[in-house]
């Protein structure tokens, strides 16, 4: 299955004018996607399904550079907190906690999550759905399955996308997200919408790219799926006692707060911990000299999204900022 542009001819004034644009895939990646057909229809998606969503595909050269040529981060954990927990975001994250507020505490009493989370999370991941990516998600995963490099994981992400679209959640050429196939105001890859996606306003279709409802009941739905706790918060800033035992600050070493009391750890300006004995971690994001945090449950959730200590740390953060905590 060889795609060929057709041939334009321009005839004027006597002049023949002819433009041509002959553009062929490789033949291994149409037999390729041959077999894609095959396994997804075995799997129940529709030939009709099939026939809309692979039209057109074809490796996408852009995806394979950004996928290769991810830079090392060399950005500190406190540069990342002032680009990511900015003055504007957290102005921005209380007009859209006051401008969504009903549907918001709606959400978060149905699914035990405190709004500010769902807004805070809404915020970091598409600056409050504004960038949500321009990939169409389908050729952005073709493209990253055929390459080999991480074929299965996503041939399988590939293989869920094709299922979103047999459910009619989104129409093919609206399926957009990001270079790694992340979707929609959440950025949910396809395994995490199907898993997670929520149809709140209960019009048939979850829909994470323009209905706000269904953004914040999924994404409610997500943390309460990995065991988020709406009785408490995610953590706080803490100082560190003159010779704390590095070893100690570690997601593998639980401690209740007032163990951590007793060792010498104290809230960020000095004053004793709360007496609430909930399980508790101490985590150093940063380098040395930076911000140390301890950590709970909710905390852990966080990572379930993004296993990024950084990420996590913000999302807390800016939720706190954003409640004026």
């Amino acid at each position: 299955m060889i795609r060929h542009a057709l041939a334009a001819a321009l005839i004027a004034g006597g002049l023949t004018v002819t433009t041509q644009a002959q553009a062929q895939t490789d033949p291994k990646f149409d037999a390729w996607l041959d077999g894609v057909r095959a396994e997804a229809q075995a799997k129940g998606v529709s030939p009709a399904t099939l026939d809309k969503a692979l039209a057109g595909v074809e490796p996408i050269p852009r995806i394979i550079e950004l996928d290769r040529n991810q830079p090392e981060t060399t950005i500190t954990f406190s540069q990342y907190l002032e680009r990511i927990v900015s003055p504007t975001r957290i102005r921005v994250g209380r007009q859209k906690l006051a401008e969504h507020r009903e549907i918001l505490e709606k959400v978060g009493a149905e699914f035990g999550v405190q709004p500010r989370f769902i807004v805070a999370l809404w915020g970091i991941e598409t600056n409050f759905g504004q960038f949500t990516g321009g990939f169409p998600v389908i050729s952005a995963l073709a493209t990253l399955a055929y390459d080999g490099r991480r074929s299965q994981f996503f041939r399988d992400e590939l293989m869920n996308a094709l299922q979103i679209l047999e459910e009619g959640h989104i129409a093919p050429e609206e399926m957009k997200g990001s270079w790694a196939g992340a979707m929609g105001q959440s950025q949910f890859m396809p395994s995490s919408f199907l898993r997670f996606a929520h149809d709140y306003d209960g019009d048939g279709a979850k829909d994470i790219w323009n209905t706000q409802a269904d953004v914040f009941a999924s994404a409610a739905n997500y943390l309460k799926g990995v065991g988020w706790n709406d009785d408490i918060t995610w953590g706080r800033e803490v100082r560190l006692p003159d010779g704390f035992d590095p070893e100690l600050a570690s997601l593998d070493v639980v401690k209740t707060i007032p163990e951590w009391q007793a060792l010498g750890v104290r809230r960020a300006d000095g004053s004793n911990l709360p007496t609430r004995a909930l399980d508790a971690s101490i985590v150093m994001p940063g380098k040395p000299g930076e911000p140390v945090f301890m950590i709970y449950g909710n905390y852990r959730s966080t990572l379930r999204w993004n296993r990024s200590h950084y990420f996590a740390t913000a999302v807390g953060l800016l939720s706190d900022r954003i409640a004026y905590r």
